[in-house]
């Protein structure tokens, strides 16, 4: 049948065309491709730090900035500022604010201080003392309220044992240190040789003690501290500023510490931490920034 067909259509001129296509058409070859391929999509490159830190300092650059913020002014008239704006006020307190730089592996600045005129009655430090022999006894009549050796480590894991302030002797601080480490080291108490509190005077550290308060940054290395009352003389607030920026740049490095320089043990060296800004505010009074810091 598809012989005579073939015959029939070879004699018309339309129909041998029409086969013609038929014999010669191209035909698709279909082959297997998976789906998941076919919709994968390329993934942005992860930008790198230094294009992260490029960006950062763009976005910061076309962010608007307060236009208070390069004003600055002396100490004495943010003084008489503050004092204006607290008029109604004269038991209000002055809040000193110092923003250090936090560069990478810095501690947290922090230190002792004894200002020229207090803002308000000291709270006595409860000390612990790590001691044993002649030392325990120096310490005892130096004023620490609990003396002892390594009995004390439970008492203190367990809270019955409580202070402010832990002081040990150069030859207990091994002992203590794998116990009392994890428990004292994230709340800042932990003795060590850096900050003072591993010594064998431990008699003159106590009474070095008496009549001092402790200051301290946060993470961020911004210090906070109420530095005199609105009612004191524009003489007192400026000595009590004066005395407290002096003991901030000796703990950040920005000058030396006489005594530092005496030990002839100290032989490290502190990296500088730059002061950044130094502020002066109050309850209800703005934050005014001290150009002769």
């Amino acid at each position: 049948m598809s012989l005579v067909f073939t015959q029939l259509a070879s004699r018309c001129r339309q129909c041998s065309g029409t086969l013609g296509l038929l014999r010669y058409t191209p035909q698709r070859q279909f082959h297997y491709t998976p789906a998941v391929l076919a919709r994968k999509e390329k993934k942005p490159p992860t930008p790198t730090k230094k294009q992260l830190a490029v960006k950062e300092r763009k976005r910061a650059k076309k962010a608007k900035k307060s236009i208070y913020d390069s004003e600055k002014m002396t100490l004495a008239d943010a003084i008489n500022v503050l004092r204006a704006v607290e008029v109604a006020h004269p038991n209000a307190t002055y809040e000193l604010v110092v923003k250090t730089e936090m560069g990478k592996g810095t501690t947290i600045p922090k230190g002792r201080f004894n200002l020229p005129r207090e803002t308000k009655a000291q709270t006595k430090d409860r000390i612990l003392v790590f001691a044993e022999g002649r030392q325990a006894e120096e310490a005892k009549k130096a004023g620490a309220d609990i003396v002892g050796g390594l009995e004390l480590v439970e008492g203190i894991i367990n809270g019955r044992h409580q202070a402010t302030m832990f002081l040990c002797s150069r030859s207990l601080i091994r002992g203590i240190t794998p116990k009392l480490g994890r428990v004292l080291g994230p709340r800042g108490l932990m003795p060590s040789e850096r900050r003072g509190t591993v010594t064998d005077d431990i008699a003159g550290f106590i009474r070095r003690l008496k009549g001092t308060s402790e200051w301290k940054g946060d993470k961020e290395g911004t210090i906070r501290q109420p530095i005199a009352k609105m009612h004191f003389p524009v003489s007192d607030v400026v000595k009590n500023v004066r005395y407290f920026l002096t003991v901030v740049k000796r703990a950040t490095g920005n000058i030396r510490d006489p005594q530092a320089e005496a030990n002839k043990k100290d032989t490290s060296q502190k990296p500088v931490q730059a002061i950044t800004r130094v502020l002066l505010s109050s309850q209800q009074g703005p934050s005014i920034q001290i150009a002769d810091a």
